[in-house]
């Protein structure tokens, strides 16, 4: 019988090997029993959100760094940490599970390893001497810590707290079926905890998470699940009745969706996604929503002639990222993203930029979207590209974060939304 501990050591070791959490998950879970499988995420999540720090930790109470075969062991050793220092499992369990799992792992040398790690640190609990890094006490890659440090200074705590905690569930009301209030009542009958949340007139946050088939109302199509600051782009996009609007980037539909909510009469939006298979999960959100789209599969740095014309009134462009505005809905980041990766998509935005322009009118807008927080892949983006094609980059003012020289800047919250960045790029009239 697989021991969850196991299971879990095993998916960790092969992200360490640079493979996807997103891309191993769920089916890497199969082995474990499914009443094993919530402790298997938990542990799975909640050591990668630490894991700078879990692995700095772990050194101290290692002679010599394990070898790449055996980062299984090194994971084993980081969740144990992890389960010590966060979650209420009795603390002899927590060594003894942890140990006995070296056997599962068929590494049986590794049980005093592990043993005598878990305990040592039992032992001098945080008393380290010396102090462990700036970076790795917040958790964040070196290389990431120094970046965030010179771009936003006193909010780095913020940004690496957010990065260190499970995400809230925030939910967006379909406000074409029942309006926010008439909603959270709904939840109140339900016994489901929840408050407005103040990001969208339709954002709810709830108290706990829960699974949506919980949620009164999610078939018929009344609510769905949307980040709060993932809501902003619909708002900023301000979508008029007769417009015609591409979401360049639109699985999984979310924002898509949201902004044929907020304007029942668009003339026609238009998904596109470069993926057929991402593009399904769009077509079955609006189908649940009742709200009626064009999909359209192509690359959005060459687009198609039956794409650029006729031209649209407006183009969202959430653009593929580093993603360090929501490691904590990511949190194998923290390990698989490298500083070297920034100059790439930084590369790749820019391309679809220039892909997108032509497909937009004289005077329409562009509204340019990331879930980064680096300076390389937001403003430095939109500056090139409007000194390249001569675009025009608006004011943008929201509620939270920080103004950027050519875009908004909002950063994540533990208690609130994603780390996202805004830029409204304006096309000459003639």
């Amino acid at each position: 019988m697989n021991s969850p501990r196991a299971v879990t050591a095993r998916i960790l070791h092969r992200v360490l090997g640079g493979e996807s959490l997103n891309k191993l998950l769920p089916h890497a879970l199969d082995p474990a029993v499914p009443a094993d499988r919530p402790l298997c995420q938990e542990l799975i999540y909640g050591s990668l959100r630490q894991w700078p720090y879990l692995e700095a930790l772990s050194q101290r109470f290692l002679r010599k760094p394990l070898r790449r075969k055996d980062h299984d062991v090194l994971a084993l050793i980081c969740m144990g940490l992890y389960e010590l220092l966060h979650l209420n499992t009795p603390e002899h369990a927590v060594v003894s599970e942890t140990v006995n799992a070296c056997k599962a792992l068929k590494k049986p040398w590794a049980t005093g390893l592990v043993n005598g790690v878990l305990r040592s640190f039992q032992r001098r609990g945080g008393n380290l001497t010396p102090p462990l890094s700036a970076a790795a006490e917040q958790a964040l890659p070196e290389w990431l810590h120094e970046a965030l440090c010179q771009e936003y200074g006193e909010h780095v705590e913020q940004i690496a707290a957010s990065a260190r905690h499970r995400p809230p569930m925030i939910l967006r009301v379909n406000q074409q079926r029942t309006s926010r209030d008439q909603y959270l009542r709904k939840l109140a009958t339900s016994d489901i905890p929840a408050q407005p949340c103040n990001a969208d007139e339709g954002g709810v946050m709830l108290e706990n998470p829960l699974d949506v088939s919980q949620l009164p109302g999610f078939k018929e199509g009344e609510v769905s699940v949307q980040d709060s600051s993932a809501q902003l782009a619909a708002r900023l996009m301000n979508p008029m009745p007769g417009e015609r609007i591409l979401d360049a980037c639109a699985a999984p539909g979310g924002k898509a969706c949201h902004l044929l909510e907020q304007q029942p009469d668009l003339n026609e939006l238009v998904a596109l996604d470069i993926s057929e298979k991402r593009l399904q999960r769009v077509w079955e959100n609006s189908h649940r929503l009742g709200l009626t789209l064009t999909a359209a599969v192509a690359d959005s740095t060459h687009l198609p002639d039956n794409v650029l014309a006729p031209p649209f009134d407006a183009i969202l462009a959430d653009v593929p990222c580093s993603a360090t505005g929501v490691m904590r809905r990511n949190p194998d980041i923290k390990i698989l993203r490298q500083a070297e990766d920034i100059g790439r998509f930084a590369t790749q935005q820019l391309a679809i930029l220039c892909g997108l322009w032509p497909a937009l009118k004289p005077g329409g807008r562009l509204l340019y979207v990331t879930c980064s927080l680096l300076h390389r892949e937001n403003d430095d983006i939109v500056s090139a590209f409007c000194l390249q094609q001569g675009a025009l980059a608006e004011q943008i003012s929201l509620p939270e974060g920080v103004a950027k020289q050519h875009g908004w800047q909002v950063l994540p919250r533990s208690d609130g939304g994603d780390g996202l960045y805004f830029a409204m790029l304006r096309k000459a009239s003639t």
